[in-house]
Parts: structure tokens; sequence; C-alpha cells
């Protein structure tokens, strides 16, 4: 090199400088694409795009070829650094040249193009998966040797480089994604993609209307007040029972009995012609299990049992539906939801209310890892039947019973959450 003149030795470090810079941010963009995207564009025909998936499937093979460019440009940068330092101050300027060229390097070869890369990505990857596809080929045997030497040193330590890393999603990522997606999905959308992962987290518990509220036909019951419950029933489908509930004929579609309604037609008998068999379910039922259930077996309702066969609530199909898309009708007093708010910001609700059905309606976090119900949140708190005016905190939120009556809270006053950050300041201000 001693015949090279040092205006060349600097246009030829730059050159290499800037080399640096591009293996550097290419394989920061490579790394931090986003697989799905790279595929979406790779099956719409991007070229780019499925030259750098192809790349990726191998990423052992396309770590090695990029730093063996990145250290092959950096060693030869910094051999003719040193000798320019030289010409210039002798052996005394190799010390120099060291320092000088590590400031270059980190500051335009590393941090710049890698924080580039890392903000646009896209803008490196495509662009440089053309470059790599064919110099990966050219420098395949080199390459490969250094990956059969690395690949040998991971296997040491129980890894094994030549699998394909997994990209798949779990249902907490998908659920964080449907989230940051928000921006570019309407959020009826995303609500309705986050209802569908949740469903495998929700039980036939959380949505049942509970046996109390179950209203069903007694066929022991006089005729006219058999009538009188067909025609003012606000659900299509209705348990059928002979004097109580756990004693289950089956399911009545009121649909059906209209028919023979209009035509006069409906006596004792052909109504019992019209029960099919009741349908149930166990208690610790997943809803997504459950909806398949019901594809499967052709049914739209069920009754929930515990592991002693004791029915303890009606399941439908419209109630797992609703858990996806929300409620399909503003007539609240169908599923025994009845929320309502007060002049002073306080929600006057009723006990058999679902936890999930108040959180769901308020945006608030009462807890549902134990009862269902809040009646059974509040019982479950104070461990004994509460009288009228009783006030209590549960989980931040200030209750207070306003009617009880048959052994449970029928109706409760609840204030939003109380602002726990701010009453620290307050009690911290005061102490002062």
């Amino acid at each position: 090199m001693s015949d090279i003149s040092t205006g060349t030795l600097f246009i030829v470090l730059i050159i290499l400088i800037l080399l640096s810079g591009f293996f550097s941010g290419s394989e920061t963009a490579l790394m931090t694409l986003n697989r799905y995207r790279l595929k979406t564009l790779a099956k719409k025909g991007h070229r780019g795009a499925r030259l750098a998936s192809k790349l990726l499937k191998r990423p052992d093979r396309l770590l090695g070829l990029i730093l063996l460019g990145n250290n092959f440009v950096n060693i030869l940068a910094s051999a003719i650094s040193s000798l320019i330092a030289m010409r210039y101050y002798g052996e005394a300027g190799i010390a120099f040249a060291a320092g000088i060229l590590t400031f270059v390097i980190l500051v335009f070869a590393e941090v710049t193009p890698k924080t580039l890369a890392a903000l646009k990505p896209d803008l490196f990857a495509y662009v440089a998966s053309f470059i790599y596809t064919p110099l990966q080929t050219i420098l395949y045997p080199f390459v490969w040797f250094i990956n059969l030497i690395s690949n040998k040193i991971l296997l040491l330590f129980g890894i094994h480089a030549i699998k394909a890393s997994d990209d798949s999603l779990t249902a907490d990522e998908l659920r964080m994604v449907v989230h940051e997606a928000r921006q570019f999905i309407p959020g009826k959308h995303a609500d309705m993609l986050l209802g569908i992962l949740d469903l495998e987290t929700i039980s036939v518990e959380d949505i049942m209307v509970p046996r109390n509220d179950i209203t069903g036909i007694d066929l022991n019951d006089d005729w006219n007040d058999i009538v009188q419950q067909i025609t003012n029933s606000h659900r299509t489908r209705v348990p059928v029972y002979r004097d109580s509930i756990d004693d289950t004929v089956g399911m009545l579609h009121l649909r059906k009995v209209l028919n023979l309604f209009t035509k006069d037609e409906l006596t004792r008998e052909s109504l019992e012609s019209l029960i099919r068999e009741p349908y149930f379910i166990p208690e610790g039922t997943s809803l997504t299990r459950q909806l398949l259930n019901f594809q499967k077996n052709r049914r739209r309702s069920g009754l929930a049992v515990d592991e002693y066969g004791s029915i303890l609530g009606l399941v439908t199909l419209e109630d797992i539906l609703e858990e996806i898309v929300g409620q399909f009708t503003t007539d609240s007093s169908v599923r025994g939801l009845d929320i309502h708010e007060q002049e002073d910001g306080s929600y006057l609700i009723d006990g058999g209310t679902h936890i999930r059905e108040i959180n769901r309606a308020l945006s608030w976090s009462l807890p549902t890892d134990g009862p269902k119900t809040l009646n059974g949140l509040i019982l479950e708190h104070l461990e004994m039947i509460p009288t009228a005016g009783t006030s209590i905190l549960i989980d931040n939120y200030p209750i207070e019973i306003t009617r009880t009556d048959n052994n449970a809270v029928q109706t409760a006053r609840l204030m939003p959450p109380l602002n726990t950050e701010a009453n620290i300041e307050e009690e911290s201000t005061e102490a002062d």
C-alpha cells in the first residue's frame, strides 16, 4: 500500500466506513422487521419482501454473512487508518488513529445507521435483501464454514440454530397487537376481536342467567297460567319443568307454540309434543368450547349444571355472542342487568347483575376471579347478610347496600373508584 496515495486511502477509508454502516444498519433492519407485514407483502408479490423472507428463514446464515462483511471492512478500515496515521505521525500515530476510528465507526457506522434502521426498517431491509441474496451465493463457502463452527458451539448449550424461530403469537400477545392496531381499525371491530380472544378465559358461569332468575314453564301449573307465561315471555326458548327447575323436562321453542296458538290448536298435549330434550352444560365450560358445542349439537340454549347435576343457570347462544358484539338490545331487564345512574354520579345496581356486565358497562375493574354477581361479591367480602345502609369498600370502590331481601342483596349503590393517588397527596398535605 506504500504506492497508494494518501488521498486515495482516505477515499477508500470513507467507502469502508459507509459499507460498515450499511452492514450494521441492514442487520438491525432485517432483525426488527415486522414478520407479519413481511409475510403479507411477500404474498402480494413484493420482490424485496420475498427476498427478505427467504433470507430470514436461515438467520444464522444471514448473520454470518453480515458479520463477515462488517468485520472485514472494519478490520480493513483499521489497517488503512493506521497506515495513514503512520505517514503523518509515525508509530505514535497508531494509537491516535485507533481512537479517532473508534469514534467515527461508533457514530457513523453503528449508532446512526442502526437507529435509522430501527425507526425505518423497511427502508434498509428490502434494499439490503437485493444485495445479500447474490452475496450469500458468492460467499457461501466462507459463511458455511463460519456457521458450522458457530452452530456446533450453540449445540453445546442445547440450541439448534437450524430450526426456524417460532413467530406464533400467544393470546396475550395477540391481544396487545389488537390494542396497538386500534388506530388502523374501527374501535368496534377491535372490541369484537378482543371479545373473541376473551372467550377462552370466560366460563358459562360468568354469563349464565342465574337459577333464581330463570323464567320457565311449570307443566303442573294451571293451564291459563301456562298460556299467560307463554304470551308474556321475553325469551324465544324457555325451560319446561314439573314443580321445580331441577325436574326439567326439556326446552320449548315459543315460536312453534305461537303457530298452534294462532290456529287455536294449542292444548296441553300439543304443547308437550313440542318439548325438546334438555341440553346440559358443565359449569366450568369455556365460552369458546361451548360456542363450538352449540354449533356441533345444533342447539341455541342449555342449562348449566354443577358436579352434582344441580341446575345453576341458563346459557344461550345469544349470551355468548353478546360477549363478542355487545348487547343486542337496550332492554337490560332481559338478562337481569339493571344499572341506573344517579344525579350524584353513583350507580344503583341490581344485586343479581353480573360483575363482568358492570365492568363492561361502566369501564370499571371490579374483581371477577371470585363470585360472579354483585350480591355474591358483597356477601363474600362481608361474610354475612348485610342490612340496608351498610357501607363497604371493595377494591377501592365504595358500595352502599340499599335493599336486602330473601337473604340476598337486592340493590346497592356504587360510586366510581376512589383516586388513590389524590387521596395520598391530600393526606400528605394535611400531615404537613
